[in-house]
């Protein structure tokens, strides 16, 4: 099973539409979705990822802005269950959405945060290193050994290559068959508490870094080449919401 969505919470929805715009070049349009507002991003007429506002209860609760995966799940009341079983959390039980399907937001043993989905039908993807669709899912965990076999139970991912970085430990890449779609590690004791990070595709890196900062986001990690010969930059959107971008090889 494998991320079919992406959703950014935030305390500003207009600005940051504007700045996801201009750094990634997405387009733009409505959900109609009832009763809330929401915006769907795309590449040309295919939605990519979505955008609402972070609801009062949750900034009351402490929450900040922030991207969100969803991760296919053929009966989400069941898959909520096993996460529950697991020793995960639930932050939103299941719920539909009218016209489009239906989620709920869970979080691993380690506290990080990710949506189930079943959605009422799917379109056909963009091809997979197109500028704007998502090209890495990353989790920073407290144990990445035993966030593995959390997601590997519940979504069958397997390992693939473990790649030594030295003082930082194992970078270790998951996927499904033959294709690698992340990668987890034990994160750095200066992070506050995992996470997932997601790596949207830019056509070149330097220009991307460049558009980051002059729309008033942050680049706090890059460029750099990683194996393989990406090149990639992580970064904090105007409304502190973390995200990262990933270019071809040079």
């Amino acid at each position: 099973m494998n991320f079919v969505w992406y959703e950014l919470m935030t305390t500003a929805p207009e600005a940051a539409e504007g700045f996801y715009r201009d750094v990634i070049g997405w387009g733009a349009r409505d959900g109609d979705i009832p009763g809330l507002r929401y915006t769907v991003f795309t590449i040309e007429a295919t939605p990519v990822a979505g955008l609402m506002a972070l609801p009062p209860e949750a900034r009351a609760a402490g929450a900040r802005p922030g991207w969100v995966g969803y991760v296919a799940a053929d009966d989400v009341d069941a898959f909520v269950e096993r996460v529950k079983q697991a020793g995960g959390s639930v932050h939103h039980g299941p719920a539909d959405i009218p016209g489009v399907g239906r989620f709920a937001i869970v979080a691993d043993p380690q506290g990080a945060t990710f949506a189930l989905f079943k959605g009422l039908g799917e379109g056909e993807a963009p091809a997979p290193m197109t500028p704007g669709r998502t090209g890495w899912h990353e989790l920073h965990a407290a144990d990445h050994e035993k966030a593995f076999a959390f997601y590997a139970a519940l979504f069958g991912w397997r390992k693939k290559e473990a790649i030594d970085l030295g003082p930082m430990g194992i970078y270790q890449l998951f996927g499904l068959g033959d294709a690698s779609i992340g990668g987890m590690f034990t994160k750095p004791a200066a992070e506050p508490a995992p996470y997932w990070l997601y790596y949207f595709n830019v056509a070149e890196i330097e220009a991307a870094a460049a558009r980051v900062k002059d729309k008033g986001g942050q680049v706090v990690n890059g460029p750099h080449q990683v194996p393989g010969g990406s090149w990639i930059i992580q970064c904090i959107d105007p409304q502190g919401a973390m995200f990262a971008l990933v270019a071809p090889a040079k």
